[in-house]
């Protein structure tokens, strides 16, 4: 006969009594069988490609999200004003704009596409905005799912291709210790400012928060050890 698994030898045994009379031609059927549904199992699973068993499917219309999305804050005009824009996007339009322009030019990535089935996907605008507010507001990425409509997993890979192409793109030019030219402008625009020989400052202090939230204690409370804001008052100048 041939070479049998443990797991069916096994399994023969527990329908099989010693007592039994049974010919090789009937128990060499009984494996076979057996074997060629265990072997469909591991193929159905180990050889699976496509989506993740079991996941669950959320339908999102990523074309309403984009249409919300422009109309509330980049059409002309918009739903809301450019004071409303700058306190929820921490920055102005144009700003805004110009780091999306040139992102979306130099990563692919961001560029509207169509599936499999031609259903347009996400747009430049609900990526590169989930990007931006997981970094302005420190959120997790199925914070912007509701409001932008796009997956968790998406919002992730946006946020690491953003900061990537941003690197990449600005990293010579902003993100740069200062050069002497730099400094010379920076002393003479704090001299004028009556700061005199100060290139930039940062001062913390802890507050002691009285009215903290029971629940938030943990949160707030560290070598005080009662619950306190921290306070900052920072003096730097753009290069």
């Amino acid at each position: 006969m041939a070479r049998r698994s443990l797991a069916s030898r096994y399994l023969v045994d527990m329908f099989m009594d010693d007592d039994d009379d049974i010919d090789e031609e009937y128990e060499g059927l009984l494996l076979a069988q057996i074997e060629e549904k265990d072997l469909a199992n591991k193929s159905s699973t180990r050889g699976h490609r496509g989506s993740v068993i079991g996941h669950h499917i959320v339908n999102r219309d990523p074309i309403e999200g984009h249409e919300r999305l422009y109309h509330d804050y980049f059409a002309n005009p918009p739903k809301y004003g450019a004071r409303l824009f700058q306190k929820r996007f921490r920055m102005k339009q144009a700003l805004f704009m110009r780091i999306h322009d040139v992102v979306v030019a130099h990563d692919t990535y961001f560029v509207q596409r169509r599936n499999v089935v031609g259903r347009l996907g996400l747009s430049s605008l609900q990526k590169v905005t989930a990007a931006f507010r997981m970094l302005a507001y420190g959120v997790p990425a199925d914070y912007v799912d509701e409001y932008v409509q796009i997956g968790e997993s998406t919002a992730i890979e946006s946020l690491k291709r953003f900061v990537t192409t941003v690197v990449e793109v600005f990293g010579d030019e902003y993100l740069r210790s200062p050069n002497s030219d730099d400094l010379a402008r920076l002393l003479t625009i704090g001299e004028q400012r009556g700061f005199p020989g100060m290139l930039g400052n940062i001062d913390c202090m802890h507050w002691t928060w009285k009215n903290c939230p029971t629940a938030w204690h943990g949160m707030f409370t560290g070598h005080i050890h009662k619950p306190t804001i921290i306070l900052e008052a920072v003096a730097s100048y753009d290069l």
